[in-house]
């Protein structure tokens, strides 16, 4: 329970990381270039059987001109209902498994791989700038913040929704997102995104509040790459205000306020790798109807009952 700040001043912290001032015309603008694009898509039908449902490959093309990759669980009798989930840093989709059990209960599951991680999705961003040992930094020397790396993956999520809910069968009111880490963190971003998300399902969270995450031990952590990068590229830190500014525009914790669904949120209290503060700061941002669990004796790991509870959550979509 030491890790962090107290708990009385977590209840209320509120995150460091600035906030650019043309934050809002960031995202309206990268909102509006993804409007421009088709939303077309191809499927294939995947080499698992599974009583009762069909599973596919669909991919559609993203910002950039890139294939991104998600898989389908199709139920053969859907509700209308459909949850999006998204992985962890730097792996993929996962198996079919845990997308089997929605689908058996009518619910359409669609799991994306983030471009240029672990799984199917292509990466063709050019930036300026170091790449290794991370993402988060990908484009931080570029002079135009729109070539973040994570700029294109929220767009992503966005889009895959968008064309889940043109898809027959599928109420677009009836949608939610689920992830774990930097998964739990684009099950927010595209909430934030596309305001129809009804429920969100976030467990220990990802990408928020750097600046808090850079001053915590942060290379045992997930932020690690922030300290290669000040000492390769910044050791003097001559440029910290700006650096940490640009990486304001992907930062969950200034995204938060947009949230309309309901949001249930998962934190570790002993969590190193995404700490608990960063993880307050945005939760502490929501404006809509939330919950936080907090489980007092765990870290960055398996967290017991939480996917029951998430299955439970969108049932009620």
């Amino acid at each position: 329970m030491h890790l962090d700040l107290p708990m009385e001043e977590l209840k209320h912290y509120r995150g460091k990381n600035p906030k650019p001032s043309d934050f809002d015309q960031y995202w309206s603008e990268a909102l509006a270039e993804l409007d421009a694009l088709p939303l077309d898509y191809e499927v294939t039908e995947a080499d698992f059987r599974v009583e009762g449902m069909t599973l596919y490959h669909l991919t559609f093309t993203g910002i950039g001109g890139v294939t991104v990759h998600a898989k389908w669980a199709k139920p053969h009798q859907p509700t209308g209902q459909a949850v999006v989930m998204f992985h962890g840093y730097g792996v993929d989709s996962g198996d079919w498994l845990d997308k089997v059990a929605y689908a058996k209960e009518g619910i359409h599951v669609f799991a994306m791989d983030c471009r240029g991680q672990g799984g199917l999705s292509e990466d063709t961003i050019v930036t300026i700038g170091p790449t290794v040992r991370g993402h988060i930094i990908r484009g931080l020397k570029d002079k135009d913040p729109k070539n973040l790396y994570y700029r294109a993956v929220f767009l992503d999520t966005a889009q895959l929704v968008k064309i889940i809910q043109t898809i027959e069968g599928i109420d677009p009111q009836r949608i939610g997102s689920y992830g774990q880490s930097q998964g739990g963190a684009l099950a927010l971003a595209v909430a934030s995104l596309v305001p129809e998300i009804k429920k969100t399902y976030s467990v220990y969270p990802f990408l928020s509040d750097y600046k808090r995450a850079w001053e915590m031990d942060v290379t045992n952590s997930a932020y690690e790459e922030l300290s290669f990068y000040f000492r390769n590229v910044d050791p003097l830190h001559q440029f910290e205000e700006e650096t940490f500014l640009k990486l304001g525009y992907i930062d969950l914790h200034h995204l938060a306020p947009r949230i309309e669904s309901d949001v249930i949120m998962v934190t570790g209290m002993r969590d190193n790798i995404c700490p608990p503060s960063t993880q307050f700061a945005v939760f502490n941002h929501l404006t809509t109807k939330k919950t936080h669990r907090l489980y007092l004796e765990h870290g960055h790991e398996y967290i017991p009952h939480h996917a029951d509870e998430a299955f439970q959550f969108f049932k009620k979509l």
